[in-house]
């Protein structure tokens, strides 16, 4: 097989202009390799042949993309354990975790695969005598894709899927923190019978790189999950060329527990919505919004099921959370606990730097009590194992509290009560609620986003996707009398 620590360019691997390390954060002396990163004459080169290559796939039909969908899907799907195995070497999630996201992301590939046989147009009767009017989507053309590095796989697929499925072609930068899951991907679509140039690898830096890519007049859409920050400056360069976009940035998911809520069940909810993933998730819940009257029970129920999980090599059998991704976002967790501290908030558990078997960027889960809303640790997205509790003496004050943020992408609510369930499904300023539920954690063939600072554009995932990825035409046409 080709070198896979390449660029895929114009439908070949080759090397980059420079490279980068990639290590273990489970245990840093294990360099897993070194990766190329792509310049600027390499990223024109990868545009031009994607604005070669999108016509003759579109023009190649509904049934051959449905084909090439369907086989990047279902041998996802077959190498879950192989590539999720990778997945969590490089990345640090659990292995369980790491394989469940490839198998999802072969799930995007073969949904999108069912929905290339599902685009219908409309027919509309004109208010003018002897004309037809037909209403039909069309591919924007190019489209840029800008991945994170917390869910490596899961997140391309669920652009990639769609970019294809409705006949645009690709180019994407993934995160270069995790380039050994982008080479995977890439080598799985690379082998399938597609255009050359269709589909495009290009690494490389932000500044560089990524900042020529949303700026190019080349690219008709772009499709981003990253920072508030960087997508903000996305948006801003992509309005001088009049691109469309789709962000998915930041959060500050709440998790309300009333009163009345069965307390184990929303220990073990808040805990995985909390930590799973080492609270590396934008549907994290880092804002524990608890009742008074259950607040020191839910506490210490809390403290103990978090002190319960393993903290360990990502690779090993039992680990429940992993290290998290590098050492500067270790650094930037730990800062965070000195702030919720200098803050005065009470860290009851957790918060420090682990020193385990191998070398690695591990970190106990920590929890804060005795916060408020103004705080930075319940104000900015922290990206960390890291929760804060407050108090709330009714629904009305808890549901005021989750709503206090300038994000807006997902929140839960812990309760037995239909008509306070129903009242915060509908009150809730965020794109996913959840009842009962984890905050974390969504389905593959439904809409996927957020309001405020979380999201900006078109949902992602599901039949909304074609929003993004299709332009609609309306057709009006006066056949006249027959002869």
């Amino acid at each position: 097989m080709t070198d896979p620590t390449q660029l895929y360019i114009d439908g070949a691997w080759t090397d980059g202009a420079t490279q980068i390390e990639n290590r273990n954060p489970s245990d840093t002396s294990d360099l897993i390799g070194m990766y190329a990163q792509a310049d600027a004459v390499q990223l024109d080169a990868a545009l031009d042949a994607a604005r070669r290559a999108q016509p003759a796939w579109w023009a190649a039909g509904i049934q051959k993309r449905h084909d090439v969908l369907m086989a990047i899907g279902t041998e996802l799907m077959a190498r879950a354990d192989e590539i999720g195995r990778m997945l969590s070497r490089e990345e640090g999630k659990p292995m369980a975790e790491g394989k469940g996201e490839v198998y999802r992301a072969g799930q995007f590939f073969t949904y999108f695969a069912a929905e290339t046989l599902r685009q219908h147009g409309d027919m509309a009767e004109s208010v003018r005598p002897g004309i037809e009017i037909d209403v039909r989507r069309e591919p924007v053309g190019v489209v840029a894709i800008i991945s994170p590095w917390n869910f490596p796989v899961a997140t391309p697929a669920w652009k990639i899927a769609p970019a294809l499925a409705f006949g645009n072609a690709v180019v994407w930068k993934p995160a270069n923190v995790t380039p050994a899951s982008a080479m995977a991907l890439t080598e799985i679509i690379a082998r399938q019978d597609i255009p050359k140039g269709l589909f495009n690898l290009v690494a490389g830096p932000g500044r560089d790189v990524g900042q020529r890519l949303v700026e190019s007049a080349q690219v008709d859409a772009i499709s981003f999950t990253g920072s508030v920050p960087v997508g903000r400056g996305i948006a801003a360069a992509a309005m001088q060329n009049m691109t469309k976009v789709q962000m998915e940035m930041g959060s500050k998911n709440p998790l309300i527990v009333m009163d009345d809520a069965d307390i184990d069940l929303a220990v073990m909810h808040a805990a995985g919505s909390a930590f799973g993933g080492t609270g590396q998730k934008c549907t994290a819940a880092s804002r524990l919004i608890v009742h008074s009257a259950i607040h020191d029970a839910f506490v210490e129920k809390l403290i103990a099921a978090t002190k319960a999980l393993k903290v360990g090599h990502a690779l090993e059998a039992g680990t429940q959370l992993g290290p998290v991704v590098s050492e500067s976002q270790l650094n930037q967790n730990l800062d965070y606990v000195g702030i919720g501290k200098d803050e005065g908030a009470d860290l009851l558990c957790g918060g420090d730097r682990l020193e385990m078997a191998t070398d690695g960027y591990y970190m106990s889960p920590a929890i804060f009590t005795n916060t408020r809303n103004d705080m930075r640790i319940n104000v900015e997205e922290m990206f960390a194992p890291i929760t804060a509790v407050q108090r709330a003496d009714s629904y009305e004050e808890a549901l005021s509290l989750a709503n206090d943020t300038q994000f807006g992408l997902t929140a839960g609510i812990m309760t037995t009560s239909l008509a306070r369930a129903s009242h915060f499904r509908a009150n809730m300023r965020a794109g996913c609620v959840m009842v009962n539920l984890p905050t974390a954690g969504t389905d593959y063939h439904v809409p996927f986003g957020g309001r405020g600072a979380s999201s900006f554009g078109p949902r992602e995932q599901g039949s909304y996707a074609s929003e993004f990825y299709t332009s609609v035409k309306t057709a009006y046409v006066c056949a006249g009398e027959p002869a």
